[in-house]
């Protein structure tokens, strides 16, 4: 793998920084660094800015409208978004059902429902956890059964990201009984306001709206509106899990973070000096900065094996960007120390000055740290990951 930058290369990153030290909404870029919370719109603002230089579907091939860009530009282009402080792209719609939509569905389905991801018309929600069913989804209970030209569906899903932002949601759902759990399961889109579905907020602990439970009391979808053949539905989610867990890396932001840490350490103050005279946390500054360059190498490597990736790769760097994105944030806790105790309402734009001489970063620190609680369980909990490099590298030594 040759890291060496082209003169084409440099360009690139030159081109994609000063879009978002330009171009870009800045008044999007004040709120995401403050942690304040945000909106809908701001996300629809942010993504619309991407797309108008054709940007916003990096991972799409330019046939389907996305850059095509090279692995090297993609991955410089996300660095240059993390760097920024950019908002991040809700992946429901452009990075998980986009690309299945493009490689498995039909005409008419890429006709219509890619363009109003692209431009963010639409916004898209994942149906896979169910009560019964969260880190083992084949034993998913959702129920289609086929009348004339739809699907009735029923059942639950849950801890359903964003979804009461969302216009239509994909599910996996169960279309027939098989001996192997993982077979008849099928790929169903339909718009989250069709009749039968009612959706119930879950907050969390400091009132926060991210996930929901989603109930469907006989909701009708056209059969038409099924991705790919019936059954195959699991296929298609391996598929589209291998994209959503490549998406976790965010390595520049990891870095970003880091540096940002070694700044304030030196600014913090202990005993006579700053707490950058302690050699306990700056180690553990320069332990985390050491995993995540070894961790880079992980995530260059998969963008450059494309398709042809190990089938461990995907599940490795999920663990990894977790991991390491929980280390980050621990580090961050205990460096604001005392200062991370107070628990303020982030919808105000001037929420860190509730509290005078509080320094800015302590709440953010601890709004990061709870919610990247949760990365390790969602998307596929750190123990499945393993049990899928587990199996893969047991059948692989099999033969």
């Amino acid at each position: 793998m040759d890291l060496t930058l082209t003169a084409e290369d440099r360009n690139f990153r030159a081109e994609v920084r000063h879009f978002f030290e330009n171009d870009y909404p800045q008044a999007l870029l004040h709120k995401a660094r403050s942690g304040q919370t945000l909106t809908r719109e701001d996300h629809a603002d942010s993504q619309k800015a991407l797309q108008s230089r054709g940007w916003f579907a990096a991972n799409w091939p330019a046939e389907f409208g996305g850059p095509g860009w090279s692995p090297t530009q993609r991955y410089l282009f996300e660095e240059e978004l993390d760097r920024a402080g950019a908002l991040n792209v809700i992946p429901m719609g452009v990075i998980y059902v986009g690309p299945v939509i493009y490689t498995f569905g039909n005409d008419w389905q890429k006709r219509d429902w890619l363009p109003d991801i692209l431009e963010s018309r639409s916004f898209w929600a994942q149906g896979y956890s169910e009560p019964e069913a969260g880190s083992d989804l084949a034993g998913l209970r959702t129920r289609a059964e086929r009348d004339g030209d739809h699907y009735v569906v029923n059942g639950t899903k849950i801890w359903t990201t964003l979804a009461q932002w969302a216009d239509w949601i994909f599910c996996l759902v169960r279309t027939s009984q098989e001996e192997r759990r993982q077979d008849g399961i099928s790929f169903l889109c339909f718009r989250m306001d069709t009749p039968g579905v009612t959706l119930t907020p879950i907050r969390s602990i400091d009132g926060s709206h991210h996930l929901n439970k989603i109930d469907f009391d006989n909701v009708r979808v056209p059969v038409a509106n099924r991705i790919g053949d019936e059954g195959r539905g699991w296929h298609y989610a391996q598929f589209l899990l291998t994209n959503e867990r490549l998406s976790y890396a965010h390595v520049s932001r990891k870095k970003q973070h880091l540096a940002q840490l070694r700044v304030l350490a030196a600014q913090t103050p202990w005993r006579d000096g700053s707490v950058a005279d302690n050699p306990v946390f700056m180690y553990k500054i320069a332990d985390c900065e050491t995993q995540v360059a070894v961790f880079e190498v992980t995530v260059l490597r998969a963008l450059c094996a494309g398709a042809s990736a190990p089938i461990t790769l995907a599940p490795a760097i999920k663990i990894l960007a977790t991991e390491l994105a929980q280390k980050v944030t621990e580090l961050q806790l205990e460096l604001a120390g005392p200062n991370a105790l107070p628990w303020l309402d982030r919808n105000s734009a001037d929420w860190i000055d509730a509290i005078p001489d509080l320094p800015a970063f302590a709440p953010v620190a601890t709004t990061d740290y709870f919610f990247e609680r949760a990365q390790t369980i969602y998307g596929g909990a750190t123990e499945i990951q393993k049990n899928i490099m587990g199996r893969a590298l047991l059948k692989a030594a099999a033969g």
